[in-house]
């Protein structure tokens, strides 16, 4: 086989707020945990497993940016990256490695509602005058359709992607 693949596809949940660190020149890096479960019964006891995965996840500039402003602990997120092992010499001297995931794509897949109540206080709830009108298209008696023909209009949220 000539060619190889490092790609990593994750779907979890931060474990921290997303930490920057600013160099000369203007760019950034954000790091923060992610946490991946799996869950299985075990068949000789019959009781459930549950095993929690920590990645350490890496994302560069703006995307990091970005990060930093709506990514919160305990959202839910889809990333997508590649492994990368690193190893530097710590302040005793001793060697470290740590292996990261670095981000090349992600999706926030909490709900920007769900978010808003997760932070440390609460946000304030608009009065029913204040809510938007949300359009419902007509259900389609087709069962292939699309989901986009089947779904309600949804308000745009102000997120730049």
């Amino acid at each position: 086989m000539a060619g190889t693949v490092n790609k990593v596809i994750l779907i979890g949940h931060t474990g921290d707020e997303v930490k920057m660190k600013y160099f000369d020149g203007g760019n950034c890096i954000g790091r923060f945990p992610l946490a991946t479960n799996e869950e299985y019964v075990n068949r000789t006891t019959g009781e459930r497993v549950s095993n929690t995965e920590w990645h350490n996840c890496v994302v560069r500039n703006k995307a990091a940016e970005v990060c930093e402003k709506y990514l919160h602990k305990g959202d839910k997120v889809y990333i997508e990256g590649r492994i990368k092992s690193r190893q530097w010499t710590g302040e005793d001297g001793q060697q470290r490695y740590t292996t990261e995931i670095q981000v090349q794509e992600f999706t926030f897949l909490t709900p920007k509602n769900e978010a808003n109540t997760s932070a440390n206080s609460p946000a304030p709830q608009p009065s029913n005058a204040q809510q938007p009108a949300v359009q419902q298209q007509p259900a389609s008696s087709n069962p292939y359709a699309s989901p986009q023909q089947n779904r309600v209009a949804e308000e745009d949220d102000d997120l730049p992607f």
